[in-house]
């Protein structure tokens, strides 16, 4: 699961806001090439693709997804009694969703996990909340 995870940029940190989950918010990827804003959808908590680099917008494609900026990528997360999140999540560049959960690492940061095989095989991320998109 990679690419569409990921961005690598320092990134300046925000406080979530006060009305809002501890998830919600402008987050980015471990190697800075997606930025990800989460909020509400319906009773759910979604993530839409807001910013991505060249690599991860080709990676993408490759993968069937031509144009990578308004894609859904967290897809229906419910809350759970733990503070966790879970869900299901899109990758760009493999074109299928993996069932995921999010979990809260503080205020700045979440880990992101898609499993496969009944969650046999896993890959987590850990997202850090930022306060403006990258620039390019």
């Amino acid at each position: 699961m990679a690419a569409a995870m990921v961005i690598g940029t320092t990134p300046l940190v925000a406080e979530p806001q006060a009305t809002g989950s501890v998830v919600e918010g402008l987050w980015i990827n471990p190697t800075s090439s997606v930025a990800v804003r989460t909020g509400a959808c319906n009773d759910h908590l979604c993530g839409w693709i807001v910013w991505a680099d060249r690599g991860a917008a080709a990676d993408a494609r490759s993968g069937g997804v031509a144009s990578l900026v308004g894609t859904e990528l967290l897809v229906d997360y419910a809350a759970r009694g733990d503070g966790s999140w879970a869900g299901t999540v899109f990758v760009p560049d493999m074109g299928r969703r993996f069932s995921s959960t999010l979990v809260p690492l503080g205020r700045n940061a979440m880990r992101v996990k898609g499993c496969v095989v009944g969650g046999l095989l896993c890959k987590a991320q850990v997202w850090q909340r930022i306060e403006h998109l990258p620039h390019e």
